[in-house]
Order: C-alpha cells, then structure tokens, then sequence
C-alpha cells in the first residue's frame, strides 16, 4: 500500500460541551480518489479544515509528506482584499507555477480575471476559488461542496478535470452524482469517528444502513444482558464476596456503556403545509417572452401546468432560469405573451439565497418573525421549539445568530420558512444546496408525496431524476424547450448535452483523449427508513390491533355508558384514532412491500 500523502489520527476537537470529533481519521495517498460523507453537523467540514492546517485539533495527529502541495476550496472563499479575480488566484500559485496556468484555468471557466470579487454572483464566486486550487494542479486537494451554485455544465467540465487529474482528492458534496462518478473510497464521519471502505460513494448508503443494523442489534444485546444481570443482583446473590463484588462492578461497567453511546440522529420531519387543492390548470404560458435591453431571454414560450406536475428547470448559469419561472409565477411581468394563472392558487417559494436574513437573526426570531415563540404552520400555532426539532435544530439554538449557522442548517432553516405557508404550487430555486443526503432523501420523499404542484430549479442531476416529470432547458436565443422525463431523459431526446457557454477544456501537456462514458443508470432501491419500516411496522400493526380489540371490549361492556359517559366518549374517540392509525400502518407496509417486489426483493 502506498504511503499516505496526509494522514490525520485520533483527531479530536470540542467545541462547547458535546465533543465534535473524538477519534477522526483521514488518509489519503497520491492519486486516491476520497469522498467524505456524514449529516449536516457532523464534523465534514472541520476536518477537513484540520487536514488543511486552517485549524488545530485538541488531540491528535496531523502528518503531510515534506513538499506535497496542498489546496483547499472552502464553501464559502474568502477574497481579502484581493482586487481582481486574476490577482486572487495568481496569489494560491505555488513558487514553480507560472501566472499563465492562472489565465488558462480562469479563461476554461469563463472568467476574464478582470472582475471584482465584490461583484460576484454566487456561481461566479465558486468558479474562482476553483480557479485558485486547480490551477497550481495540487498534489492534495481538499473540496468542500465544490458544485454549489455551480451549473450542470460546470459541474460536468470539474468532474473531467478531476477525473484526468494526478493528484489526490478528498471531497465532500451533496451531489450523489458527482461522488458516484469520481470516489474510489469513502470515509463515514458519525458521532465524532471515521469509517472507512475502500469503494466508492455508490456503495456507502448500503454499507451504511448494514453498520447501524448491527449497530442496533448490538445495543438491543446490550440491554438484555443489563436486564439478566440486573435479575441476578436482585435475586441470584451469593455469599462469595469477591465473585459479587467483581461482577457488579461488570454490571456498572455495561450500565456506563449504555449511557454514554451516542446514537444515529434522527432524521428531519420536512412536510410541506398543503392548502386546499388548486384547479386543473395551474399555469397556462403562451407566447411570452422578455428581453432585458438587446438581450432576449425568454423568446416566445408556452406551456400548459397542470395540477400534480413536476417541472424542471435546468441550464447554464446566466440562461434566465429564475426570470422563466419568476414569469411562469405572475411574480415579471412578460414584455410579450401572456400568463393565466389558474383557481385558488396558493404558492409557497424557496429562493436560493440563503442570505436573505441579516446574520445577526436568531433562529428562533427568523421563524416566528420576530414575535413570540410560536410560529404559523399550515395555519395553526405551534412552539417553535418543536418545529425546529423537525428540521433537527437542538433546543438550545433557538437563540442562535444565523451568521453561526453552516450552511446545511440555513438550508434546513429556510426549507423550514417556506414550508410553513399552507401550498398548492411549491416553487423551489435549488433547495438541495448544502443539505446532507439524509436529509435530501427526506426532501425527496416529502416533494413525492406532495398533492400539489412543483416547480424546480436545480442543478443536482441525480434529484431531478427521481422528481421530475418534465425538463425546461434552454436551447440558445431566449428559446427554451420542454422534454418528458428527467434530466437523463432530457439529454437523450436531444442528443447532445446542453450548450457549454463559459467551460472550456483546460490545456494540459500530453494529455491522451477521453472516451465519452455515458451516465450511469439510476439505480432504484430501498432507503434506510423504507427498510426499517418494513421491519417495524408489522409490529406497530400487532399493537394497534391489540389496542383496537381492548378498547373494542371495554365499549363492549352494556354498562359501560350508564357508569362513566365521559370514560365511554374517551374510549369512543381512542377507538376511531387507533383505527384510523392502523389503516395508515397497513397501507404503508403494502406499499413498501410491493415496492420491495418491484425491485427485486
């Protein structure tokens, strides 16, 4: 096995009182390929900046082999004072690097040099602190969520670059796609430890649901044995002092391991608040169009929303995405065409900004809006500690400023905005940005079960596969075309993939062509909550159904009413909700077991 290029051991880190990494790893040798995968939260982004030498651990090692180039790509670059987007790369060159591969990497990424970092949008932002690693070509490079705001064409340029690059990499994304197509291994960070397997990220969520199986049974086997030797203390003590004395001491030793274990988090409780259902026909476009000044970017455009679609829209950055659906949404008016808008329309929207609140908002005050400690949602008052707790915030950061929050957790807390305001159409401008894929498998489903209609915006091409039942795309000119399917069944009705404005391929020395390799297949299957709840249900349905027959008894009783009419209305009421909770139970097992059919057991 080659030797490690970085390698960090039993790292530790605490910030505050709950320890953040207690025994991390990391190694990386020349040329691997290694994602970095765990929940919002979790430590991802810590330790890489650890590995960076950005910031010191508590304990433990860091190791660089004398002479490796390091670059890092944070999720949020830090400019300085750096008066062009030229000189700010120019500044991560190394000391044999010349300023022409500054040029070459910024011109294959559609940047002139010339533009002020104060002046860039968020995908321009990205593309040059891309620009700033990539161009001393690295031996280690560190990515944090290198495709946020990027577009899909950008997005497929930095994964050939990557893919033909020598040095080794260490990335963490929510991208599944771009993990997929690039890792070699993976590293699990959960509860402050590392896991490792030696395959790629379209092995782990498998390998995954496997560990926290045993995990569990191993706790389950952990309880038992405190339960018989529990019995024993009560019951089965002898008079030999020493035996006694050494296996309570065995008993508190499990009791110890009990209390301290860390279990898995939870996983977020995202459901859209539902309004009443809107007409047949949401949206009727016919042929609008907008210019701004000579530029047209939207040219004679109709389509026809009807309720329960799924839109996507897709395209370079700088297409006019936002403008199309800010169009289809009455919210611009058209220069040209017309929009009708259907019956009861009630739209709730995710804007892509995530810094559309001033930093120094608390979590608490962005909910509730500044008042009380209730918020709105679905038209009914809760405590806004408990909904916080869906999107898995703790208690205790109610009164947190947003400018402390990552950027997973701004996601989760505008997700959580949006979702409140009671919804027939979902407009959503690219909600996965920085959200773990937990929590995009959540996002997912509940974007699946929503009666309503959707309109999405987004450059993940694994999440639009999964959603969408048609794409927009821009074919050059202001025109746009709808194709059926998703993302993958976009491009194979075109042909060709969408136009490449900005990226170009970075000259490189002696460099032997690439053979094209297609997409992979999406493969369907089972998630880890679809799988435990398989495995629970049948249980949950027994108990149900037990509950149903001992409150069936008790109203059964021809006394029952003449002694105690309130207990008899309770037990009424406690009957009808176990009733209308067993036929939920039942249905949702029947619908994953014929999922789980369909997919091959």
């Amino acid at each position: 096995m080659p030797a490690p290029l970085l390698q960090l051991k039993d790292i530790a880190l605490t910030f505050g009182g709950t320890p953040l990494l207690t025994s991390a790893e990391l190694s990386v040798a020349a040329g691997e390929r290694v994602c970095l995968v765990g929940r919002n939260g979790s430590g991802k982004s810590t330790l890489l900046k650890i590995a960076a030498g950005a910031v010191e651990p508590d304990g433990g090692s860091v190791f660089a082999q004398p002479g490796a180039s390091v670059r890092y790509l944070a999720q949020e670059p830090d400019f300085g004072d750096a008066p062009t987007v030229l000189a700010y790369v120019e500044a991560g060159l190394g000391p044999h690097d010349g300023p022409h591969q500054a040029r070459q990497t910024l011109d294959a990424l559609g940047l002139s040099g010339d533009e002020e970092p104060r002046r860039l949008s968020g995908g321009e932002a990205r593309r040059a602190a891309l620009a700033r690693v990539l161009a001393p070509a690295p031996d280690i490079l560190l990515l944090d969520e290198p495709t946020n705001h990027l577009d899909l064409t950008t997005i497929e340029w930095l994964e050939r670059e990557l893919e033909g690059s020598r040095g080794a990499i260490v990335m963490i994304s929510h991208d599944r796609r771009f993990l997929a197509n690039l890792s070699r291994s993976t590293v699990w960070l959960d509860r402050g430890t590392t896991r490792r397997i030696e395959r790629g990220f379209a092995d782990f969520e498998d390998w995954r649901d496997q560990v926290l199986a045993e995990e569990e049974l191993a706790q389950h086997k952990l309880d038992r044995k405190i339960v018989a030797e529990e019995h024993w203390l009560r019951y089965g003590v002898t008079a030999r002092r020493k035996r006694n004395v050494k296996r309570l001491a065995n008993l508190q030793a499990l009791r110890e391991t009990r209390r301290t274990h860390r279990g898995p988090t939870g996983s977020a409780e995202i459901a859209a608040s539902e309004a009443a259902p809107s007409g047949a026909r949401v949206i009727e476009a016919k042929g609008i169009g907008k210019s701004f000044g000579e530029r047209a970017v939207v040219r004679d455009f109709s389509t026809r929303v009807l309720r329960g679609d799924r839109i996507g829209v897709v395209g370079p950055n700088g297409s006019g995405k936002t403008t199309l659906v800010k169009l289809l949404t009455g919210a611009l008016a058209p220069d040209t065409g017309t929009v009708k808008l259907g019956t009861t329309v009630q739209m709730a929207t995710l804007d892509q900004h995530r810094d559309s609140l001033s930093p120094t908002t608390t979590v608490s005050d962005a909910l509730t809006g500044g008042g009380g400690d209730t918020v709105e949602v679905g038209g009914q008052r809760r405590h806004v500690i408990g909904y916080m707790k869906d999107f898995l915030f703790a208690p205790e950061q109610a009164r947190t400023p947003l400018e402390k929050l990552s950027g997973g957790e701004r996601g989760r807390l505008m997700l959580a905005q949006t979702l409140a305001k009671p919804s027939n159409l979902l407009v959503l401008d690219e909600p996965t940005n920085d959200l773990d894929l937990e929590t995009l498998d959540v996002l997912e489903g509940m974007i699946g079960e929503y009666s309503g209609t959707v309109l999405l915006i987004s450059h993940d091409r694994d999440f639009l596969d999964r959603l969408v039942s048609s794409v927009i795309v821009p074919e050059g000119d202001g025109r746009w075309i709808e194709y059926a399917g998703g993302y993958t069944d976009m491009l194979a009705q075109r042909g060709a993939d969408l136009a490449r404005e900005a990226p170009k391929p970075v000259a490189k020395a002696a460099k032997e062509p690439k053979v094209a390799v297609p997409p992979p297949e999406k493969r369907r299957k089972l998630s880890f909550n679809d799988k435990h709840a398989l495995a629970t249900l049948p249980k949950t349905i027994a108990d149900l159904e037990a509950e149903g027959r001992a409150l069936q008894t008790k109203l059964g009783d021809p006394g029952f009413f003449a002694r105690d009419r309130v207990g008899f209305e309770k037990a009424t009421a406690a009957l009808g909700a176990v009733q209308t909770k067993l036929a939920e139970a039942e249905e949702r097992w029947l619908e994953l077991e014929i999922l789980r059919e369909e997919l091959g057991g």
